[in-house]
């Protein structure tokens, strides 16, 4: 009996860890490695499937095959989402992920980028597309913006950002700016932040001399924290936590078979994370800032990241 007792539980852990894996990368770590039960994954995807009208990219020739580990790409969005107000994603992440080198890079796109609205017709803040026309008009614009296709989203509520943080029990962060925000202060050097004060954390940029680029490098260091703190077996106890904050903070278009089919060909991605942003210049257009990227800057984005996802190329099976 004690001998299937163990059998079961590392049946058990390995589940976990599998499911890890794959969450860690497409949900950027928010806690995916806290499924424990199928039927609970099952009910707990379901809340945060949010279905597009669409199979795959128009920029992709045919849909990705996860059998062929094909190289896949995702936009991160985190939106402030108020009661009766859509909001808007302030923070844009794409990923692009190679399983073949074992790599995912992580491409930051500045807010106020200003770019073509794909739907609009016209131009405007990149993060504007999201609150026209949601998801699928944001992907559709970074799309273009970044000439690449992107097949999944992930969308994550900031303002609840924290009680993900704090169903993992917390994150360190190596801090490389002394500040203070709101009623928090922040000293340099390694830090261990709990959800709210994570949240201040990742939101600063007033005091940063770098503004938008500094806040965000803080909140990739937070993603990535997350990842890292997810990957140990002391967050496994706090799984019943994890599977909530989840169900209620994220939404994306990846379904639960997609995650499963990811997870076993696509899960050693997430030990190689490379990290990066958009380039440009702030300037004032009939008295509104945005953020103006050049087509040298676009077009060198757009060749490296479709290197990484092997456009154009044959994809050879390792």
């Amino acid at each position: 009996m004690e001998r299937t007792k163990r059998k079961k539980m590392s049946k058990t852990k390995k589940w976990l860890i599998s499911i890890a894996s794959v969450i860690g990368i497409f949900i950027v770590g928010i806690g995916g490695y806290a499924f424990y039960l199928y039927h609970s994954v099952a009910n707990t995807v379901d809340t945060m499937h949010q279905p597009i009208d669409r199979d795959k990219s128009e920029k992709r020739e045919k849909v990705v095959e996860f059998t062929e580990k094909e190289p896949i790409s995702v936009l991160l969005m985190g939106v402030d989402q108020r009661p009766g107000d859509r909001g808007r994603s302030d923070t844009m992440i794409v990923l692009t992920v190679n399983p073949h080198d074992k790599s995912t890079k992580m491409v930051s796109i500045p807010r106020d980028t200003r770019t073509e609205i794909i739907g609009k017709g016209f131009e405007d803040k990149i993060n504007h597309a999201y609150a026209f026309g949601g998801p699928e008009m944001a992907m559709d614009t970074v799309e273009n913006f970044l000439d690449i296709p992107i097949d999944y989203f992930v969308q994550v509520n900031m303002e609840s950002f924290k009680d993900i943080v704090d169903a993992v029990g917390g994150v360190t962060v190596n801090n490389d700016l002394a500040f203070t925000a709101g009623n928090y202060t922040f000293g340099e050097g390694k830090i261990t932040l709990d959800g709210k004060e994570a949240l201040a954390y990742s939101r600063m940029r007033k005091q940063d001399p770098r503004g938008d680029f500094g806040r965000q490098d803080r909140q990739r260091q937070i993603i990535k924290a997350v990842i890292d703190k997810g990957a140990s077996f002391s967050t496994l106890t706090n799984f019943g936590n994890i599977l909530s904050a989840l169900g209620n903070n994220i939404q994306t278009n990846m379904s639960f078979d997609e995650m499963k089919d990811i997870q076993k060909n696509y899960k050693d991605a997430r030990f190689n994370i490379e990290q990066s942003m958009v380039k440009g210049q702030g300037t004032k257009i009939d008295g509104i800032y945005y953020y103006i990227v050049s087509d040298e800057e676009r077009t060198a984005l757009s060749s490296m990241l479709k290197e990484h996802l092997q456009i154009g190329e044959t994809v050879t099976q390792k």
